[in-house]
């Protein structure tokens, strides 16, 4: 067949102004990006116009599969009802709609940036998923209003130039041969075919610097590429070796004087036995995971702004752990990491991956010892799937719900948190100081019926739209970060001093830790810096107060806690004791692809595609250095990743 040449004019004309507009804005949003960053991003000439390019070839991409949908209508569509009223009706409103959607995701896009510093991700994927938390989000951390009186001139501006232009006019009078509609339908089929087939969003991170690969992907495409990608199996992404050498490694890492494993083979089961002649303590446990709680908003680690007095004042009385790291960057990972003891594995956290229920978690172990398990959220549990999770690993469930139901197969009780018990709320939930008086309320019925309880707390204040209670610090609601900081350690004060005069206070250990950090984005693949978080574990012996200098991990909290009960246990835990001399230091984190093994100033990241890259991190300006790649470095970073996904796609930690 010979092609005839496709002349911008009829229907073909709105293609093309489309096409025009949508690559235009979007290359205008790249540079927004590149002086939002210009202290981050690489400015050298070659660097900029390879991001510009990348961009503008991800962005054809897009523009494609947003086309062509239209390329077929007017394919099907006979040319004598071209002008008809339902012609009209349908192309004026499939237009206009596509427009105001396309704007409103470029405005989206400039806030999801300032959150998190990347294009659309998984996270994006999740905040799909949970509208209500996200829309209440917006409308608190935004004038929302304004964005969509915004967002509609835009768009009547765009439909106004293509009108003044005659593009509509052409539309309704102009028709198009047979040739030229299977022209450029085969143009059409040819590009997206081309981009499903050949082009991943990972092509795109070709700079090794992170802002300028992230400037460099369309949002759009970017989205879609997380929602086909949100689950990774490692050994068709990651490099592997064999599974007997990734265990026995793994194993011997996890070897201790006082373990033993219980299984030959894929498995790291084995019984933790006390190593002492005293006798096993049981405590009440608090557990408090706070929401974003950077170690750089602590005086402790050089903040000027005294925003967490009173976490600074209980680093001086506690076993305060001050070179541990979050396994991650988001609350499901904290989660996955604190109730699991386990690396994180690629894609989404285990937290909200199916047949998730059953697992063998921290529950077991305080089950096993008489605990009443309870897990406490300011929010509706729905979000991120916790009820789900926690409900099927052995807690009640206290939240905020807004009707959501655990499922059938979940044998645990659901508690709403009530309208009466409720002082402040807003997009993400109760404020701090509720959540912990729902806690302290519980904590008293369990005590007045002699149960030991393990009380999992997660807080909410410490995310924008960064509101509290008014006059409850010196930082006006709602205006900053900083201000929701100082609150939640203004909650965490205020709930300990209640806490001291309920009779079950001096039986209970209070264990503080966060989540992950505020923010995790930097010019590096990985953001080390970004990882460093604080704990603590308050009530206990004196001799035990002392400020753990050991480099470790999120996954070590609950293992070193257990040794200081004196506990012995059954364990699929990754984690290790952090006081046992025997205790090598090291730590694991990651993004959802990127994943980390730190010893050190030593880093190897391995990343999807079977790649990785070796690394000194030089913790003073937060910089990583090439290195040579250590063969036995980099097995080691591979068996712990790789036997953490093994026995979780294997169902091996039911």
């Amino acid at each position: 067949m010979k092609f005839q040449k496709i002349n911008c004019t009829g229907r073909f004309s709105l293609i093309c102004s489309f096409t025009a507009w949508f690559l235009i804005v979007s290359q205008i949003l790249r540079i927004i990006f590149f002086i939002w960053q210009r202290d981050e991003v690489s400015l050298n000439i070659f660097t900029v116009l390879g991001t510009l390019l990348t961009g503008l070839f991800f962005d054809i991409g897009t523009v494609s599969f947003i086309l062509f949908p239209s390329i077929l209508y007017y394919l099907v569509f006979p040319n004598r009802w071209v002008g008809s009223w339902a012609d009209r009706i349908l192309i004026w409103f499939f237009t206009s709609l596509g427009t105001f959607i396309l704007v409103f995701t470029f405005f989206a896009e400039l806030t999801f940036w300032d959150e998190f510093k990347t294009r659309f991700n998984f996270i994006a994927v999740d905040y799909l998923i949970y509208t209500h938390e996200v829309v209440a989000n917006i409308q608190q951390s935004y004038p929302l209003p304004l964005l969509i009186i915004g967002v509609s001139a835009i768009t009547f501006l765009v439909l106004f130039i293509f009108y003044k232009r005659n593009v509509f006019t052409n539309v309704f009078t102009q028709t198009a041969t047979f040739r030229q509609k299977i022209t450029l339908l085969i143009i059409g089929v040819i590009s997206c075919l081309f981009f499903i087939t050949f082009i991943t969003n990972n092509q795109a991170e070709w700079s090794k610097n992170r802002y300028n690969a992230e400037i460099s992907k369309s949002g759009i495409y970017s989205f879609f590429a997380a929602f086909r990608n949100n689950q990774m199996k490692y050994d068709e992404f990651y490099t592997s070796i064999d599974n007997e050498k990734a265990f026995a490694l793994v194993r011997n890492k996890l070897k201790e004087s006082n373990s033993s494993f219980q299984r030959d083979g894929f498995s790291i089961h084995r019984t933790i036995s006390d190593s002492t002649t005293v006798k096993p303590i049981k405590k009440n446990v608090v557990f408090i995971l706070v929401e974003s709680l950077s170690g750089s908003f602590m005086k402790e680690f050089g903040n000027k702004e005294n925003i967490t007095p009173f976490l600074d004042s209980l680093a001086q009385k506690s076993m305060f752990f001050d070179n541990l790291y979050a396994t991650g960057t988001r609350t499901v990972r904290g989660m996955e990491a604190m109730t699991l003891s386990i690396p994180p594995t690629p894609g989404q956290s285990i937290v909200k991956r199916p047949d998730n229920h059953n697992l063998y978690t921290i529950s077991n172990v305080f089950k096993e010892k008489g605990y009443t398990n309870n897990f406490f959220y300011g929010g509706d549990g729905y979000f991120d799937n916790m009820n789900s999770y926690f409900g099927g690993n052995g807690f009640t469930i206290y939240d905020r719900g807004r009707g959501s139901v655990l499922s059938d197969d979940i044998k645990t009780t659901r508690n709403n948190i009530t309208d009466d018990e409720v002082t402040f709320e807003n997009a993400w939930g109760i404020c701090d100081e509720d959540i912990f008086n729902k806690m302290m309320k519980v904590a008293d019925e369990h005590y007045n019926k002699n149960q030991l309880f393990f009380n999992f707390v997660m807080t909410t204040s410490n995310h924008r739209p960064y509101t509290y209670p008014d006059n409850a610090i010196d930082i006006p609601s709602g205006t900053s970060r900083e201000g929701a900081v100082k609150y939640t350690d203004y909650a965490l004060k205020h709930m300990f001093e209640k806490a001291k005069s309920k009779p079950w206070f001096n039986n209970t250990i209070f264990i503080i830790i966060a989540d992950h950090c505020a923010s995790s984005a930097g010019k590096d693949e990985v953001d080390i810096a970004n990882y460093h978080i604080p704990a603590f574990v308050v009530n206990l012996p004196a001799e035990y107060n002392h400020k753990v200098k050991k480099q470790c991990s999120q996954i070590d909290v609950f293992p070193t806690f257990f040794a200081t009960q004196n506990w012995t246990y059954q364990s699929d835990f990754f984690g290790r004791n952090v006081l046992s001399d025997s205790f090598e230091e090291r730590a694991l984190l990651g993004t959802y692809r990127k994943l980390v093994l730190m010893k050190k100033n030593k880093a190897m990241i391995l990343s999807d595609q079977k790649k990785q890259a070796f690394y000194t991190w030089n913790k003073s300006d937060n910089s990583l250095k090439p290195l040579p790649i250590e063969k036995s470095f980099l097995e080691e970073t591979i068996s712990w990743y790789q036997t953490a996904d093994y026995l979780f796609t294997n169902k091996l930690l039911k």
